[in-house]
């Protein structure tokens, strides 16, 4: 029996590889749950930004649908298992499939530079 993952082509701008990345992730496995891959992603303000899919908590509006663009909240840990960086966040758990181009890798290496050297959360409430 084949093994085989469902993935819609939900806009224009999903490529191929995208596409194919995500598939490639899917089944690669990961050391805990997964709860998101990102696409075209970047880090931005110490969160992740980037097209979702197979997001496990899609609400009844579908805002987080494959192909809907995300931020996460705060990354606490970003490491990478296997062919993939995954970012922890509080409650989740992203891996990054494709970077943006031009700036995902770097906006990456920027944050896993200041990351090193201290650690801010944003705050909760702004004054």
């Amino acid at each position: 029996m084949l093994d085989t993952v469902d993935v819609n082509l939900h806009r224009k701008r999903d490529t191929d590889f995208d596409l194919v990345r995500v598939i490639k992730a899917q089944t690669q496995g990961f050391e805990e749950p997964v709860t998101a891959y990102l696409c075209r992603a970047f880090i931005k303000a110490r969160t992740g930004v980037g097209a979702v899919f197979g997001h496990n908590r899609i609400d009844q509006y579908g805002r987080l649908d494959d192909g809907h663009l995300i931020q996460t909240s705060d990354v606490i840990k970003a490491e990478r298992q296997g062919r993939f960086w995954v970012l922890t966040t509080v409650n989740s758990r992203y891996v990054l499939v494709t970077f943006q181009r031009g700036n995902g890798c770097a906006s990456l290496r920027q944050f896993l530079r200041l990351f090193s050297i201290q650690h801010h959360s944003s705050p909760h409430l702004l004054q």
